[in-house]
C-alpha cells in the first residue's frame, strides 16, 4: 500500500488532478467541501459493488457503476454511454482494501454452500457457476489492478481522464495511487 497518497489538503492532490472532476470528488469526500450544484454528471465513478463503501457526492455529480472490484470490463458499454450521451470527461477508478474479488479462489466452497443454502440452487449447478465466472471477476491485488484497468481505459478512451483511487475500509477515506 506504499503507493497510496493521502489527500489531507488541496495541496496533497495531484496536480493532474486538481480543477478536475477528480480533484472535485478528492474534496467533497475528504475534505468535506460544500456540495455544488450540478444539472449533468461531471464524473463516472467505477467502484465496486461492497456495501461499506459510500461516497460523500453532491446529487447529480456522478453516473457509478458498481462491479465487484471495480471490475469495468464488462460494463464498457455503460461507461461508453456515460462518455457519448452523458459528456462526461473524467473517470474516477476506485478500488478497495479488503475486497471480496481478490483471492476469489479461496471462497469456492462458501459462495458454492451459499448458493445451495440461500438460493435454492442445485450443487452441481452452484459449482458450474462459480468455476465459469470466478476467473472473469478474480482481481489479484487491488491496487494492482486499478492501476491496470485504469491503463486499459486510458486505451480504450483516449481523451477521458481515468484516475485511479483506492478507498480504504478503515478511515472511508480515498487515496491517489502513485503510478
Amino acid at each position: 500500500m506504499n503507493r497510496l497518497v493521502q489527500v489531507a489538503s488541496q495541496d496533497d492532490i495531484f496536480p493532474g488532478h486538481r480543477n478536475t472532476p477528480v480533484g472535485d470528488l478528492l474534496e467533497y469526500h475528504n475534505l468535506g467541501r460544500a456540495y455544488g450544484t450540478y444539472t449533468q454528471a461531471a464524473l463516472l465513478v467505477g467502484m465496486c459493488m461492497d456495501n461499506r463503501k459510500h461516497l460523500h457526492i453532491p446529487d447529480n455529480y456522478a453516473y457509478i457503476i458498481r462491479a465487484g472490484g471495480a471490475n469495468l470490463r464488462y460494463s464498457e458499454f455503460k461507461v461508453s454511454y456515460a462518455i457519448a450521451v452523458g459528456g462526461v470527461k473524467s473517470i474516477a477508478l476506485i478500488g478497495h482494501n479488503q475486497c471480496g474479488m481478490v483471492n476469489l479462489a479461496a471462497r469456492k466452497d462458501i459462495f458454492i454452500k451459499g448458493l445451495i443454502e440461500n438460493a435454492g440452487w442445485e450443487p452441481e449447478w452452484a459449482e458450474q457457476h462459480f468455476l465459469h465466472f470466478a476467473p472473469m471477476f478474480e482481481i489479484g491485488n487491488e491496487v494492482d489492478f486499478i492501476l491496470s484497468e485504469t491503463k486499459r481505459l486510458r486505451l480504450r478512451y483516449p481523451k477521458i481522464q481515468v484516475a485511479p483511487l483506492l478507498y480504504l475500509v478503515e478511515d472511508n477515506l480515498l487515496y491517489q495511487v502513485q503510478e
